[in-house]
């Protein structure tokens, strides 16, 4: 769990640092989760499987966030020895650690078989005011992964700007449905998880004003907005293109290792707590990430890391030219038409 532990970790400690003394301490907190990621990718190392929970490292990080998330929107809005500099540096930063680190963290928590790492990976999301990822993620996202029925699939062709509009209001509301549905009989509006993910963004926002006024709302909607851009960069990246075959009798074929992309960079695989062997988490949501495991033969690679190639879907063109002849090798085009 060492390397787990560092690539997570050493971003968040800088960030603390970076909020509350400024200097040089924001730039080496970018650093630490851009630059510095970049060329450890570039090692030739491979994270072994593990038969470890990694539970304590994801509660570390859990705790971690509910310190930093404050902090950051103190930093942002109401510190008096921050310039413009250090808290622009501070503000990337911020969003690339909640955008990749918190959210796998998360994403990890809510597929927990107990409750309260469930919750706490639930409070992590809301707190991002995206507590509604929990639903549309569990209860659309991996039961339709690779069909047109799951809005955070995204289709070949479709660059990412189009598909991020259509995923932000696609997953809201299939997410909505689907507990609805869940639900149907019962009585008690205030249990309706989308109640609960309301009453915590609204709580989020409250704390946010208490620390620095409409600044810190300001500063608060900021980051969040930037955490989920890096979510659904995530989602497009990692499902672009692929599909599952409808068979003859009008089932879905089962989910297999050829419907996500994977990425074997080592470093940002860590960082993200194997996030991007995202294969393997299909098939097995329960396993835990040190678990998780990459078969190059079996499962769609792409080129770079996880972290470059969403820079890289940043500008569709250059994008759909690298991978569309990547897409045409795991399945003929005109499965996509």
């Amino acid at each position: 769990m060492f390397w787990y532990s560092i690539a997570s970790l050493t971003p968040a400690i800088l960030l603390i640092v970076a909020c509350l003394r400024g200097g040089p301490w924001p730039l080496f907190a970018l650093f630490s989760i851009t630059v510095v990621v970049f060329f450890l990718d570039r090692l030739s190392r491979r994270l072994p499987t593990l038969a470890h929970t990694g539970r304590a490292l994801s509660l570390v990080l859990a705790a971690v966030h509910f310190i930093l998330l404050p902090l950051g929107v103190w930093a942002l809005a109401g510190s008096p020895i921050l310039g413009t500099t250090d808290k622009v540096l501070i503000y990337i930063g911020l969003g690339l650690f909640f955008g990749q680190i918190s959210n796998s963290n998360a994403h990890e928590l809510i597929h927990a078989s107990t409750k309260w790492p469930r919750r706490i990976g639930t409070a992590i999301y809301c707190s991002l005011l995206h507590g509604h990822h929990v639903s549309a993620h569990l209860r659309v996202h991996h039961i339709h992964v690779a069909t047109d029925s799951d809005p955070n699939s995204a289709r070949l062709r479709e660059g990412f700007y189009a598909y991020a509009l259509r995923a932000l209001r696609g997953e809201f509301m299939a997410g909505l449905h689907a507990d609805s549905r869940q639900r149907r009989g019962k009585r008690h509006v205030l249990t309706h998880p989308y109640v609960i993910y309301i009453l915590g963004a609204i709580l989020t926002l409250a704390a946010s004003f208490a620390l620095a006024g409409w600044r810190g709302i300001v500063a608060m909607l900021a980051v969040a907005a930037y955490a989920q851009f890096q979510l659904l960069l995530s989602d497009y990246v990692q499902h672009y293109g692929l599909r599952r075959t409808v068979k003859e009798d009008g089932k879905t074929e089962p989910v297999g290792p050829q419907h996500s992309w994977n990425a074997p960079a080592w470093y940002s695989s860590a960082m993200m707590l194997n996030a991007p062997r995202h294969s393997d988490h299909h098939m097995r949501p329960l396993r835990a990430f040190p678990a998780l495991d990459l078969i190059p033969g079996t499962m769609p690679m792409l080129p770079r890391s996880l972290p470059v190639m969403a820079v890289l879907a940043l500008v569709p063109p250059l994008w759909r030219r690298v991978m569309d002849i990547r897409v045409a090798r795991w399945q003929p085009l005109s499965d996509q038409d």
